[in-house]
């Protein structure tokens, strides 16, 4: 239903909610997979933007390319196996979810900018309004929302 300008209810002929777009791809941490992974959601983005008409503008599309590179990153260096990139969207937020095969849980180390990396969670808290972390039977899952918008 849409309002018109008086706030009457009309029929726009398509009230059926509509899924988010939603991909997934296996990475196995041989060199290029870092790589790899904007890659693929730098075309998820593109993807939204011409199937949902997503209006993402440079900040909102290089901190979720930003998100996907610190959390695969993560996986890649701390888990012994290989992780999985899945990827969640409509025109107002992009969920990221990876799944790694460590139960470890990551650290959040308090800011200081003095310290030698492990600013990857940091970055990530910075960027996303929402992230989440939890073990799964076959590791962790750690999932960061990013608002998308026109910036």
């Amino acid at each position: 239903m849409t309002e018109d300008l008086d706030g009457t209810a009309i029929p726009a002929g398509f009230d059926v909610p509509v899924e988010p777009l939603r991909r997934a791809a296996h990475y196995t941490g041989e060199p290029g997979c870092i790589a790899a992974a904007r890659s693929f959601a730098a075309q998820f983005l593109d993807q939204l933007r011409t199937e949902w008409c997503a209006g993402i503008g440079p900040r909102s599309g290089d901190a979720l390319l930003l998100v996907v590179s610190e959390l695969v990153t993560n996986a890649d260096q701390h888990s012994n196996g290989p992780y999985i990139l899945e990827l969640e969207g409509t025109d107002t937020f992009v969920g990221v979810c990876v799944y790694d095969s460590s139960a470890a849980l990551p650290r959040r180390f308090p800011r200081d900018p003095q310290r030698v990396g492990r600013h990857g969670l940091e970055i990530v808290h910075a960027l996303a309004s929402e992230v989440t972390v939890e073990r799964v039977p076959v590791g962790k899952r750690v999932r960061a929302v990013v608002a998308l918008g026109g910036d």
